[in-house]
């Protein structure tokens, strides 16, 4: 059980991304290494703000060892976040790959070597934004790496062409959403989805519903259509009034947490 939390920051360097990457590490109290499991989180600087140590202190003794790791963003955030095999259409995402590799040749190893962890039990990745469309890529290029993946506010609108494109089709050139469609299945695989019901006000297609939340509900029933269950391995939470904002992810973490760590979680 986690009931408690000690907090390190550390810094790598990191030689595929050519900078310093800043780690913020939340610790389990159990000690028990080789029941730990680990949550990589992107934007792990707005876990401050989000006073993310006294969350996991609330849930005290209600989920099991945790050892969440917040991954700073760098200047060059919308470069290493993304999609690792496609540019969106603006050309962003160019560092996606290099930014999937430093986490699993460098930081995943780095954490298993400073901190003496043979192995992890699971595997897990979540992200605010850009960063949640960027922990969903990594999870979902690397599944037999991870169990778990959190998406906050997702940036699932990335595309290839612009949306004031006249060729512009939501169903050829959301860039998330091809990669589910043309990609495996993971019966392994566990998602968490949130929205917020003033994330935006953008409504492209003009059906009455903001577009972060057709992105989610559209990418969910690529999902299903995959072979996913809804009620057991997808997880959708829309907040009323939920912006798009630190404040609202704060609402939302503790419900993350109990959904994936949760003492009676298998």
């Amino acid at each position: 059980m986690q009931t408690g939390s000690s907090v390190k920051t550390q810094i790598i360097a990191s030689g595929f991304l050519e900078r310093e990457v800043t780690l913020d590490l939340y610790f389990p109290e159990k000690n028990n290494l080789n029941e730990w499991e680990l949550l990589l989180i992107n934007d792990g600087q707005d876990l401050i703000s989000m006073d993310f140590e006294h969350i996991l202190g609330d849930l005290s003794d209600k989920i099991t060892s945790l050892l969440c790791v917040g991954i700073h963003s760098g200047p060059q955030r919308k470069n290493e976040y993304g999609t690792s095999n496609v540019l969106n259409d603006k050309g962003e995402g160019a560092k996606a790959f290099l930014y999937s590799r430093f986490i699993l040749d460098e930081l995943i190893p780095f954490i298993k070597k400073e901190y003496k962890i043979l192995s992890f039990k699971k595997k897990s990745f979540c992200g605010f934004s850009l960063g949640g469309l960027s922990a969903l890529d990594i999870v979902w290029n690397h599944p037999d790496e991870f169990s778990k993946v959190g998406v906050f506010s997702g940036s699932l609108w990335w595309r290839t062409v612009p949306q004031d494109d006249p060729g512009f089709s939501e169903e050829k050139h959301r860039i998330i959403h091809n990669e589910i469609k043309n990609g495996g299945y993971y019966p392994w695989l566990k998602f968490f989805f949130e929205t917020g019901t003033l994330d935006e006000t953008a409504d492209r297609n003009n059906n009455g519903i903001i577009d972060s939340i057709d992105d989610t509900l559209a990418l969910i029933n690529e999902l299903e259509k995959k072979g996913y269950d809804p009620q057991t391995d997808v997880f959708y939470l829309e907040l009323k009034d939920g912006k798009h904002n630190i404040t609202t992810w704060a609402r939302a973490m503790p419900q993350f947490l109990l959904w994936g760590w949760g003492n009676d979680v298998d």
